[in-house]
């Protein structure tokens, strides 16, 4: 496959998702966004998730930022006046339904009519709420949003920051005391590299719109935490869960994420403008490229996780993996001029087509198995939003660019 191939089947990709979106999420009898949308395209008033309608937040306004920037894309004006209120009515159901107004920051969830649902405090949604009010602000210098983002930052860094230890403590009770289950663990896993690894993107993206030393700092901290203790000085992988303490908790590889930092990492320092730092995150993101590949599969796949004491492996090629590897390995091209990285971001990219995308009526199946065979067929979730995918086609329609 030629460069200006793949810049044109993920641009025709990105257009299409942006597509199903417009067309199939907006909730118009309770406002907002739905819940969740099935295989064949139908709205069920479920659960509404605030890391969902952040992330649509986030993937209509980066949509903004990504044709304003790529004027040759004949579609723009038309997109962005469709995107624009879309927006907007993001930003209204977030701040009017997800804000907690007595405690501070975001809920979990809410119901299909916007009730509170599961007002517990998780540090995984706040990242998200961040990233998206952040993105609107970009793409349009809405003063509300970049207030928004503060407060939510604000209420990150008063709560849940380790001052002791480092990092960010998972999550709390809806007035922020002391909780126990924190939804992706339990127990002593009080914190998570997934929850660091959103935090540390929507930190970066805050850092974007407010050069503050407050931001810095905590743009700076969250770095160092992925580098030196969810990674760790002689690791190649990510560990999963820490108790306060950073012990480990577990020893599972998770391929995706480990090829999502790779990427993410970098920008942050990027960001940052911390040459220092940036040169040991160049390093240590193509080890992360690296040995992600662990995770390939003959079919061009990524399988999800493995279990490094029992071998036992989720072998689930889902569409946000798939999507991280395209964008990882490609990072891992421009990084080290390696062939074999531009190889594997297109077979990627092929595995995608071929077993992810819907190409009757949109948008991408969760996951496939081994065989091929769909095994999540849902088009949206309280996980599954504008985001991964998404982004995919702008980060590699840009970086071929």
């Amino acid at each position: 496959m030629t460069l200006p191939n793949f810049k044109n089947e993920v641009r025709d990709e990105f257009f299409n998702l942006l597509d199903f979106w417009i067309n199939y999420a907006v909730d118009q009898k309770n406002g907002g966004f739905y819940g969740t949308i099935d295989k064949d395209n139908k709205p069920h008033f479920t659960n509404k998730s605030c890391v969902a309608i952040s992330r649509i937040l986030w993937g209509f306004s980066a949509s903004i930022h990504f044709l304003k920037n790529h004027k040759e894309l004949a579609e723009s004006g038309t997109y962005i006046k469709k995107l624009e209120p879309l927006c907007k009515r993001a930003f209204d159901y977030l701040t009017q339904h997800f804000w907690d107004k007595e405690y501070g920051g975001v809920y979990w969830q809410v119901d299909a009519q916007g009730q509170p649902q599961t007002p517990k405090k998780q540090i995984y949604a706040h990242s998200f709420y961040v990233y998206g009010m952040s993105e609107y602000y970009r793409a349009t210098a809405y003063a509300p949003a970049k207030e928004q983002a503060l407060k939510c930052f604000k209420a990150i860094v008063d709560h849940a920051y380790d001052k002791q230890n480092g990092g960010y403590i998972e999550a709390y009770n809806q007035d922020w005391s002391e909780t126990d289950d924190y939804i992706l663990s339990k127990g002593q896993s009080r914190k998570s590299m997934n929850t660091h690894l959103h935090v540390l993107e929507c930190f970066t993206n805050l850092y974007r719109i407010d050069q503050s030393e407050s931001v810095r700092f905590h743009l700076k901290h969250c770095l160092e935490t992925v580098l030196y203790k969810i990674i760790g000085k002689n690791e190649t992988h990510q560990t999963l869960f820490f108790n306060d303490t950073w012990q480990p908790q577990v020893d599972i590889v998770s391929f995706g994420h480990d090829i999502e930092a790779s990427w993410l990492i970098l920008e942050a320092a990027e960001v940052l403008g911390d040459e220092e730092l940036l040169d040991f995150c160049k390093s240590k993101c193509l080890e992360l490229a690296s040995h992600s590949t662990d995770g390939l599969q003959a079919d061009g796949g990524m399988i999800y996780e493995r279990d490094r004491k029992t071998q036992h492996e989720n072998d689930s090629r889902d569409w946000w993996v798939m999507a991280e590897a395209m964008v990882g390995f490609y990072n891992a091209y421009q990084m080290s001029g390696k062939v074999i990285y531009l190889t594997r971001a297109q077979r990627s990219w092929d595995f995608i087509q071929n077993h992810l995308i819907d190409h009757e009526k949109g948008e991408w199946f969760g996951g496939v198995n081994a065989e091929h065979k769909v095994v999540n067929t849902t088009k949206a979730s309280p996980w599954k939003a504008p985001y991964h995918n998404l982004r995919s086609c702008m980060e590699i329609y840009r970086r071929i660019g």
